[in-house]
C-alpha cells in the first residue's frame, strides 16, 4: 500500500508539473460536483419548505439555486469527460511512458530481457503508463465520490437514522450486477473456443487461397454448416448467461425499490405527524435518486483503480529492480587507453538466474593483449555466455574478469562499453531505420559521420549491398516504411558493419558473425576482419574474440579456446590442438569429413574447408 501511495503521489506530481492548469481544473471540477450535488438536495428542500410556509422569496431563491446547481452538474460532468481528465491522462501518460522506456533501455544488464518470468512483466507494461495514470486519477475521483456519499448519508441521518439503511439497499443492485457480470464473463470464456472456430471458418470461406481448394473440393456447404453450428453454440451459451444476469439485476432493483418505498413511507408518515417537514420528504427523494448512482460510481471507480493493479505490480517491480541494479553499480574505474596484459578470466563460473545448471564452470584463462582469440565448441557449450559476461550483460556468479589487472565490475559500465564493439549472434534488426542509421547505431556519437560509415561498410564487405539498395545508405529497411526487405545474410552484413563503427575498441567481439552467409562471403569477411584485428592490436593492444562453429575459419587465430559443457577443456594454436589429438582435433576432423562428402564441393582459397 505504501508503494501504491508513493506511485499515486508521483503520478499527481507528473500531472502537476506538466499540465498544472488542467490538474487544478480537474480538482476544481470534482469539488464543484460534490458541492453542487449536495446543494441541489438542500435547495429542493428549502424550496418546498418555503412554499409550505408561504415564503415566496425564500422558495424562489432556493429554486434558482437548485436550477443553477443542476446546470453546473451537467456542465462540470461534460467538461470533466471531454477535456480535463482525458488530456491529463494523455500528457502524463506520455511522460510516464517515456520514463518507463528510458528505465528499460538504460538497465545495464539484460536479465529482464532473457528470463521468461521477468519478460512477462515487461510485456504487460506495453501500453501500461496511460492505464496507470488513468487508474491513479480514478482513485482521485473515487475519493471525491466517497466524500459525496458521506455527506449524503449525513444529510439523510439528520432526517431519520433509519434512512442509513438505504446504503445497504443501494448495495443490493450493485451486488447483483457484479454477480451478473461474473456469469457473463464465465460464459464468454467458456464459449470463446466456439467463437474462435466460427471466425476461423469464416476466414477460410473468404480467403482467396483457401477459396480455390474449397471450390475444387466442393466443400463450401460443409464449411458454412460448421461455421453456423459453431456460432449457434456460442450464442446459446451466452444467451443463457445473459438471461440469468438480467434476472439477477431485476431482483437487485426490486429489493432496492421495495426497501426505498417502505422508508419513504416512514418519512412521509413523520411529515404527517409533524416530526419532519415536506421539504425533508423531497430531500430524501432527491438524495435517494443520486445515492445509488453515487455508490455505483464509487464502486466503479475503485474497481477501475484496482484493475490497474495488473499494470501497477509489474511497474513497481521494474522500479524496484532498477533501484537494486543501480545500487549494485559500484565501479568508478575507467578502462586503460591501451591494453598491456590483456583480459583474464579467473576461475569464472556462471549460472543463469532461475536455473541451477552452470553454463560456465571454473573458466581460467588469459586473453593476451594484441591477440586474436578464437572460441569454439558445440552448441550450448557456453560461448555466447562468455561474450555476454565480457559485455557486462551479466556478472560472474563466481570468480572475476580483470582487464589489465582491474576487476571488470570495478569499471564504469558506460566507459567500458565505449571501448568495446561486438557483432552478436542474435543481432538486432531495425526495419524502421535507414541502412545508414542501422549501421551508425554501432557508435551513436558518429551516427552522422559519413567517412566512419563508409569505413564500417567496407570492413563488413557490404559495399555491394549498398550499391544494390535503391537509395543507398538512405534506403529504409522495410516496405512498410517505403523501403525494401533485406535477406538474412544482408541483415547480418548490416550487423557486422554496425560492429565496425567504433574505431578504437580494446575488445572486438564477433559471435558467429557469418552464420547466415555463404562460405565465399564468410571467407572474404574473415580476411578483412583479420586485417582489422592486426591493426587494432598494433594501435591499442586490442583483443579480437571470434566465436565460430566453422573451425577452418579460425585457423589463423593466435589462441584457440575449446569449451565443452561450460568447461575450458583445451587451449592453444590451431596446429598445437590438431597435434594434441583432443576435442578440437576431433571436431575439426568431423567437419572436414562432412564437407568433403558433399558432392560438387570445392575448396575456398586460403582454407582447408570445402563448400558447394
Amino acid at each position: 500500500m505504501t508503494r501504491y501511495l508513493r506511485l499515486w503521489v508521483e503520478v499527481l506530481g507528473i500531472s502537476w508539473r506538466h499540465v498544472r492548469g488542467l490538474t487544478a481544473t480537474v480538482f476544481g471540477i470534482e469539488t464543484g460536483l460534490v458541492v453542487a450535488n449536495i446543494a441541489i438536495a438542500l435547495a429542493m428542500r428549502s424550496t418546498v419548505d418555503g412554499l409550505v410556509a408561504r415564503d415566496t422569496a425564500a422558495a424562489i431563491t432556493a429554486a434558482i439555486v437548485a436550477a443553477v446547481s443542476c446546470t453546473l452538474v451537467l456542465v462540470l460532468n461534460r467538461l470533466h469527460g471531454l477535456v480535463g481528465l482525458f488530456l491529463i491522462v494523455e500528457k502524463a501518460g506520455v511522460v510516464l511512458e517515456d520514463r518507463l522506456m528510458r528505465d528499460i533501455a538504460t538497465l545495464e544488464q539484460i536479465e529482464h530481457l532473457e528470463r521468461s518470468d521477468y519478460l512477462d512483466r515487461i510485456t504487460v507494461l506495453k501500453g501500461a503508463p496511460k492505464r496507470i495514470v488513468s487508474g491513479m486519477w480514478n482513485a482521485v475521483r473515487a475519493c471525491f465520490t466517497i466524500l459525496q456519499l458521506a455527506l449524503t448519508l449525513l444529510l439523510l441521518g439528520t432526517v431519520s437514522p433509519w434512512l442509513l439503511a438505504l446504503v445497504v439497499l443501494a448495495a443490493a443492485p450493485l451486488w447483483c450486477d457484479r454477480r451478473g457480470r461474473q456469469i457473463e464473463s464465465r460464459a464468454e470464456i467458456e464459449t470463446a473456443e466456439y467463437f474462435r472456430l466460427q471466425r476461423h471458418l469464416f476466414d477460410i470461406a473468404t480467403d482467396a487461397a483457401a477459396g480455390k481448394e474449397i471450390r475444387t473440393g466442393q466443400a463450401g456447404p460443409a464449411v458454412a454448416r460448421l461455421q453456423s453450428e459453431a456460432m449457434n453454440e456460442a450464442i446459446a451459451g451466452r444467451y443463457t448467461a445473459r438471461m440469468r444476469a438480467a434476472w439477477l439485476r431485476a431482483l437487485g432493483w426490486t429489493v432496492f425499490v421495495v426497501g426505498f418505498t417502505v422508508l419513504l413511507g416512514a418519512v412521509a408518515q413523520s411529515a404527517r405527524s409533524g416530526t419532519a417537514t415536506a421539504g425533508d420528504v423531497v430531500l430524501v427523494v432527491t438524495l435517494t435518486l443520486t445515492l445509488q448512482q453515487t455508490v455505483q460510481a464509487a464502486v466503479g471507480q475503485l474497481t477501475t483503480t484496482m484493475s490497474a493493479g495488473i499494470h501497477l505490480e509489474p511497474y513497481l517491480w521494474l522500479r524496484l529492480y532498477l533501484a537494486e541494479e543501480r545500487a549494485s553499480r559500484t565501479g568508478d574505474s575507467t578502462p586503460p587507453d591501451r591494453l598491456h596484459t590483456g583480459i583474464r578470466f579467473e576461475h569464472v563460473s556462471f549460472t543463469y538466474p532461475g536455473t541451477d545448471k552452470p553454463v560456465l564452470d571454473d573458466v581460467d584463462v588469459l586473453l593476451p593483449a594484441g591477440s586474436v582469440v578464437a572460441l569454439v565448441g558445440e552448441f550450448g557449450s557456453g560461448k555466447s555466455t562468455l561474450v555476454k559476461l565480457l559485455s557486462r550483460f551479466y556478472h560472474p556468479g563466481a570468480g572475476s574478469i580483470t582487464v589489465d589487472g582491474v576487476d571488470l565490475r570495478d569499471m564504469k559500465t558506460d566507459a567500458w562499453r565505449q571501448r568495446t564493439s561486438a557483432a552478436y549472434q542474435d543481432f538486432g534488426r531495425y526495419p524502421q531505420m535507414t541502412f545508414g542509421e542501422a549501421v551508425g547505431l554501432g557508435d551513436i556519437n558518429r551516427l552522422d559521420d559519413g567517412a566512419a560509415l563508409a569505413e564500417a561498410i567496407e570492413s563488413a564487405d557490404a559495399d555491394g549491398l549498398v550499391r544494390r539498395l535503391p537509395d543507398g545508405t538512405d534506403t529504409r529497411l522495410s516496405p512498410v516504411y517505403g523501403g525494401i526487405d533485406l535477406s538474412e545474410g544482408q541483415w547480418q552484413k548490416t550487423a557486422l558493419a554496425r560492429a565496425s563503427m567504433r574505431s578504437d575498441p580494446l575488445l572486438f567481439m564477433l559471435d558467429e558473425p557469418t552464420a547466415s552467409l555463404d562460405a565465399p562471403s564468410e571467407h572474404a569477411i574473415f580476411q578483412r576482419y583479420m586485417q582489422r584485428a592486426r591493426r587494432l592490436a598494433l594501435d591499442r593492444g586490442a583483443i579480437t574474440l571470434v566465436v565460430s562453429h566453422r573451425l577452418s575459419t579460425v585457423a589463423g587465430a593466435d589462441l584457440v579456446l575449446v569449451l565443452d559443457r561450460g568447461k575450458l577443456v583445451e587451449q592453444g594454436t590451431h596446429e598445437q590442438l590438431l597435434a594434441a589429438g583432443g576435442r578440437y582435433s576431433e571436431l575439426y576432423s568431423l567437419q572436414a569429413r562432412a564437407y568433403s562428402m558433399r558432392p560438387g564441393s570445392e575448396l575456398i582459397p586460403g582454407t582447408t574447408e570445402t563448400t558447394r
